[in-house]
């Protein structure tokens, strides 16, 4: 089988400005002269053009070239274009479409402006033109607050966009959150996501920024994976000297994010001396490196994510009041995958698609009975879990309902106890039944803590105290 084939960046240097470009583009066209006109018009921009005269033509390039950008006409003959990138859709293919139409339609016009990721160019029309609808889609020459559709889902899953986890919203709870995203992305308000884990906090902190139009970095950062000793040296930064170990200087995440911005996974992680510092950096957007007494300006949008509740740590003296409320500007919840379970059939059909290509394996093809079955499901690992489920089901050759059946998270009754309602022995304790199902976790993850921390909803380092402490093997 055919890997497809990542092909080097160009310079894009159209309209009189330089930005990163396409690296490359398929036209799908069966107009030859046009077709001719949008190779010598997209190889001063792109590094590799490639065109289509049919869509089956197109179906054997894309099998063989990942593109970075597809322009189709709307109609091909007997064909839609407009259709073939509706199916697309549907498949889980997020890449940016420039449509091209040579009529006014209004039925047909209309339609494909419900496509995600997309931009309508009426025939004929110049170069400036297509430059001005490639930098739409793919530099942000939009004004991102109003360039988001409402449903972006498949868009915001392109691999050159921000990542490989999906946005899927056909579902009320998720079309109400890609709504609010829709009209808070291009400001540069804190944004506070809370949602269980696995519900995709970092994959929503990434859809803002790569909506807000700044032109800095999107930098992650796990509050909770970080030794507290040196969480304040990888925030601020830290001078020459300033510590056993600082043999030189170093920037910090914020000076790295500036311009653009900076998620504070796991934000309930944080230490409370830790807290104060924070708070003061919002509020005087400086930061002050440790070992210094200089302030240095930073521009950073800043999102924060956590899997607890935030109003629950404040009123335990975990999280510091005025901070929450500083964080708590404006708060998304994630909803989980079970108030979800409409998003699944193309949950799996995007994972599946995108795991097809990764691993080269033929793609999951499932029943509606198996689809309703696994939408009866609990999904306690969420989103994340349907994932790793359909990448062990396409590796294994068995359906996720048999995977499902194997993977056991509930730890074992002792044999010949009769006296349990919920596969724990009613005579084992509390922290009895935590261990027992904790050390069952990290078995079945092979002794990897970070996935172990991830499944039971807490942080490593919560995890690796609890472990310590039982003196455990977790090979």
């Amino acid at each position: 089988m055919n890997e497809s084939i990542r092909l080097p960046l160009a310079d894009f240097t159209g309209r009189g400005r330089a930005a990163p470009a396409p690296s490359a583009a398929l036209v799908v066209e069966d107009d030859p002269s046009i077709r001719e006109f949008m190779r010598f018009a997209l190889s001063k921009y792109c590094s590799f053009v490639e065109v289509a005269e049919t869509l089956v033509d197109a179906e054997e390039l894309l099998a063989r070239y990942r593109f970075d950008l597809l322009i189709v006409d709307i109609r091909l003959g007997s064909a839609s274009g407009l259709d073939w990138m509706l199916e697309r859709r549907r498949d889980g293919d997020g890449t940016p479409v420039i449509l091209m139409s040579g009529f006014t339609d209004d039925a047909v016009i209309a339609h494909a402006a419900t496509l995600s990721g997309a931009e309508l160019l009426a025939k004929p029309f110049s170069v400036d033109q297509l430059v001005q609808a490639v930098e739409r889609l793919l530099i942000g020459g939009a004004d991102p607050a109003e360039a988001v559709p409402v449903e972006i889902a498949e868009r915001s899953v392109a691999p050159n966009a921000i990542g490989l986890d999906g946005i899927i919203g056909h579902s009320d709870a998720m079309r109400s959150l890609l709504a609010l995203i829709r009209r808070v992305a291009g400001r540069s308000t804190t944004v506070l996501l809370e949602g269980e884990s696995g519900t995709g906090k970092e994959v929503i902190a990434r859809c803002l920024h790569h909506f807000s139009g700044r032109p800095g970095p999107f930098v992650p950062v796990n509050c909770g994976s970080i030794a507290a000793e040196l969480l304040e040296s990888e925030l601020f930064g830290h001078a020459k000297g300033a510590f056993t170990g600082a043999a030189q200087a170093r920037e910090g995440l914020f000076s790295y994010a500036d311009g653009g911005t900076l998620l504070l996974d796991e934000i309930a992680e944080m230490p409370l001396h830790l807290q104060a510092k924070l708070l003061r950096v919002l509020e005087e957007r400086a930061i002050r490196p440790v070992g210094t007494e200089r302030e240095i300006p930073v521009d950073v949008r800043i999102v924060a994510a956590t899997n607890r509740s935030m109003a629950e740590e404040v009123t335990a003296g975990n999280f510091r009041e005025d901070l929450y409320y500083r964080l708590n500007v404006l708060a998304l919840k994630l909803p989980p995958l079970r108030e979800r379970v409409s998003d699944i059939p193309h949950l799996i059909r995007l994972f599946s698609n995108h795991l097809s290509r990764e691993l080269a394996l033929p793609p999951l093809r499932l029943s509606d009975d198996e689809i309703r079955q696994l939408q009866t499901y609990a999904w306690p690992g969420n989103v994340r879990e349907l994932k790793n489920l359909i990448e062990r089901s396409m590796l294994l050759g068995q359906s996720p309902l048999q995977c499902l059946e194997q993977a056991s998270f509930v730890a074992p009754v002792t044999v010949g106890d009769s006296n349990s309602d919920n596969g724990y022995p009613l005579t084992m304790t509390l922290e009895d039944v935590e261990k027992n199902h904790i050390l069952k976790v990290l078995r079945d993850c092979s002794g990897n803590k970070s996935e172990a921390a991830r499944r039971l909803g807490v942080s490593r380092k919560t995890l690796e105290r609890k472990v310590k402490a039982w003196n455990a093997s977790t090979g």
